[in-house]
């Protein structure tokens, strides 16, 4: 079975996602079934027939808002943030490398214009 059918089949059960989410479960083990049963089977019957209505696929309330980011990885969310911050850093420093060069340091102009009466370091 392709991938793309799984994503098919689990754009259609939204219980899936909600399954992931509250950590019963995971991606990998939700495709390997899909790929050894397929969809037609009796399996899906633990995961559609949970207790989890539509009105909780967001979280509502402080309690559930609190329990999505407690179940977050937060090694994996600081290398995310420090990995956008350096691609940011990185940003702009091509975007003032493209401008001319001229470096921006606490807010003061590094530049110093050379003086009009020297040429050539006379």
């Amino acid at each position: 079975m392709s991938k793309e059918l799984f994503k098919d089949f689990a754009r259609k059960h939204k219980e899936l996602a909600v399954n992931v989410m509250q950590g019963n479960t995971t991606w990998q083990k939700l495709y390997e079934l899909y790929d050894i049963y397929g969809e037609d089977s009796s399996i899906w019957s633990d995961y559609f027939t949970s207790n989890v209505t539509s009105e909780e696929k967001t979280p509502t309330t402080f309690k559930e808002f609190f329990n999505t980011f407690k179940n977050m990885d937060m090694d994996s969310v600081q290398k995310g943030v420090t990995n956008l911050q350096k691609t940011i850093g990185l940003l702009q420093d091509l975007g003032l490398a493209s401008l001319g060069g001229n470096k921006v340091v606490n807010n003061t102009n590094t530049y110093q214009p050379r003086p009009l009466y020297r040429h050539f370091e006379d």
